[in-house]
């Protein structure tokens, strides 16, 4: 397999462990993904500037989340920017007895000297019926 392949095989994995972790409520498990100077803004536009506030946010927020059904995320677009920089666009399904809704996140993820990616700077965007 070469770089590019394995390294788009890795993205699709932290983006496997995203929904893994979602599903599970897991906040520990979602913040082990972010890289320590990570920039979020969550899809109602709340923006979170570095892991402590993410931290925060996200240890208050997911444990205690109400939606109760099954949740997806598939990778939909990956662009290397750099060797160590890529451009991640997701598609993210919440079903639930009252119907589904639909995300559109994207993240830019970096990658560390030891090649793991991290997610970097993201932006989680409801998508809304038209």
């Amino acid at each position: 397999m070469n770089t590019e392949a394995a390294d788009i095989k890795a993205i699709e994995q932290v983006v496997a462990t995203v929904e893994r972790s979602q599903r599970a409520k897991d906040a520990e498990g979602f913040l082990a993904l972010f890289h320590p100077d990570a920039l979020w803004t969550t899809a109602h536009g709340k923006v979170l500037i570095g892991f402590d506030a993410i931290a925060e946010f996200t240890r208050a927020v997911l444990p205690r989340s109400d939606w109760d059904g099954d949740v997806t995320y598939e990778v939909v677009h990956t662009q290397l920017l750099r060797p160590d920089v890529a451009a991640v666009k997701v598609r993210q399904v919440y079903r639930s007895p009252e119907g589904e809704s639909e995300g559109a996140p994207l993240y830019v993820m970096t990658k560390r000297d030891d090649g793991a990616w991290l997610l970097h700077a993201c932006q989680n965007t409801e998508v809304r019926a038209a």
